[in-house]
């Protein structure tokens, strides 16, 4: 695969990116593809290596060797071909996964691991710009229906192959604009939205139908949950899991304390022209972010990009090695201290840092009082003598996600579920993704808890190979 000696030649290559301080004047992406001699030396680093733990490390079992290999020799639309037979939309991973395949690569034991997000980045970039991405409808129709509720990642990828397996698919989203958390949620620098529209003509194309602005269950204007179980063959539920976890402390209640995704889903909307009314804005204020992961990264980057005085951000666990034990953990996904785009573009972080309440005048946040903590065997303790106060007009919670909604249209349908809420659905043998009603599938978040869009792109294909081996008994979609 690729070079028999190009990993001891070459050295791993970052995308360019544009410089800290010019790339929070916008809201436009900044990381640029690798050109295509860059992209084949890269491509010229993967080993010959036996077993490609990549590809398990890889949720969709990208076939990342033979991509490689194939970039390497520049033939650039076999590598788009082999990279969608295995991921729809390697435009959203190749930005916004965290790579897991990268943790897994084995030259990743004792050296850099191949680049492989930027190969795939650079491949389905030049599919684009080449016009090689085409629809591809169904040769013939099945006659059956389905409907998938939720337009993330899941729910797009299994709409796409119900259609391609020739199925009429509706595709129900609440909001006005399809994308679930890739269009209200990810930031635009991150992941610009014209990216989504571009796959929706392709979906369209293909067959499948579109309801925006349109919830189902929990009454009012939401079309009934029974509704689509009279008039489908079957229904894919694929909503995510949208109930952030809360932080039930004295003065929560206090203006200017808000969940994340009220806050980076306003952006998201102004930048797409919308106007929002009462938009919660950071500029010129002290921002305090709780919580370091991806969503909370996401909200230093907007901050910083609307004018924030100051942004700081919060962990309650311990600061993580800078340096990962590799003979330990590899090929796992290892724990280690990770530095976002938006972390250099100005943030003070802070871990073991436990926030005990938050104190204001007029109603609205004026500071937060919080502790050191330290950990003894998984029991937070908190650190005598260790309180300290910080100026706090915005605070972020960015804390993750308990599971799906449980009203409207999981209370409708009432799935059986899971030890932590979420619906209840096997992966494994027939009928897997099916639910406590066979009509019903699950997948994604809504199914498996707070995850990646590269998780929610495998169910999504996965379900829907389910779906179509009830509807025909049998199904050639790949899983």
């Amino acid at each position: 695969m690729g070079k028999i000696t190009g990993f001891m030649e070459f050295q791993r290559l970052q995308e360019a990116s544009d410089a800290p301080a010019a790339r929070k004047k916008h809201y436009r992406e900044f990381v640029r593809h690798l050109s295509d001699p860059e992209a084949a030396l890269q491509g010229a680093r993967c080993m010959d290596c036996g077993t490609p733990f990549c590809m398990s490390g890889c949720p969709v079992n990208n076939i990342i060797p033979d991509w490689n290999d194939l970039v390497y020799k520049q033939n650039w639309r076999e590598a788009l071909e082999t990279l969608h037979s295995t991921n729809n939309f390697p435009e959203f991973t190749g930005r916004v996964c965290p790579a897991p395949c990268e943790a897994a690569c084995t030259l990743n034991i004792n050296n850099d691991p191949v680049g492989i997000k930027s190969i795939e980045h650079a491949i389905i970039d030049k599919g684009w710009e080449m016009g090689w991405v085409l629809p591809l409808p169904p040769a013939c129709k099945s006659g059956k229906k389905v409907a998938v509720v939720g337009s993330g990642p899941a729910g797009m990828a299994c709409a796409q192959q119900l259609a391609r397996a020739g199925h009429e698919v509706v595709l129900y989203e609440k909001s006005d604009r399809i994308g679930g958390l890739l269009r209200y949620g990810i930031p635009d620098f991150k992941l610009e939205k014209h990216l989504i529209d571009r796959r929706m003509e392709q979906m369209r194309a293909e067959g499948v139908q579109f309801r925006t602005s349109q919830a189902v269950g929990g009454g009012g204007s939401a079309l009934p949950a029974k509704k689509l179980l009279q008039e489908f063959d079957a229904v894919v539920v694929s909503g995510g899991a949208e109930q952030p976890r809360d932080l039930p402390v004295p003065g929560r209640e206090l203006d200017g304390v808000h969940f994340a995704m009220d806050f980076l889903p306003q952006q998201n909307k102004v930048v797409a022209g919308d106007k929002v009314a009462g938009q919660i804005t950071a500029t010129g204020r002290h921002v305090i972010v709780i919580g370091g992961g991806d969503t909370g990264s996401d909200c230093v980057g907007t901050s910083n990009r609307q004018g924030a005085a100051s942004v700081t951000q919060f962990e309650l666990l311990p600061q993580p090695p800078e340096q990962e034990n590799k003979p330990l953990v590899w090929p796992y996904w290892p724990t280690k201290l990770r530095t976002s785009s938006s972390h250099e573009e100005g943030c003070a972080r802070d871990w073991s840092v436990a926030t005990k309440r938050f104190e204001g005048a007029d109603g609205k946040v004026k500071t937060l009082v919080a502790a050191r903590v330290e950990w003894n065997n998984g029991r937070m303790i908190e650190v005598p003598s260790s309180e300290f106060v910080l100026p706090a007009d915005l605070v972020l919670l960015a804390m993750g996600f308990l599971g799906p909604v449980q009203n409207g249209l999981l209370a409708e349908l009432a799935l059986e579920q899971d030890a932590r809420g979420n619906v209840k659905a096997t992966t494994d043998g027939r009928g897997c993704y099916q639910t406590s009603n066979a009509k019903v599938f699950a997948a994604g978040d809504m199914r498996r808890g707070q995850s990646l869009v590269v998780w929610a792109i495998r169910e999504g294909r996965q379900c829907a190979r389910a779906v179509d081996e009830y509807l025909m008994g049998a199904s050639d979609l790949p899983r």
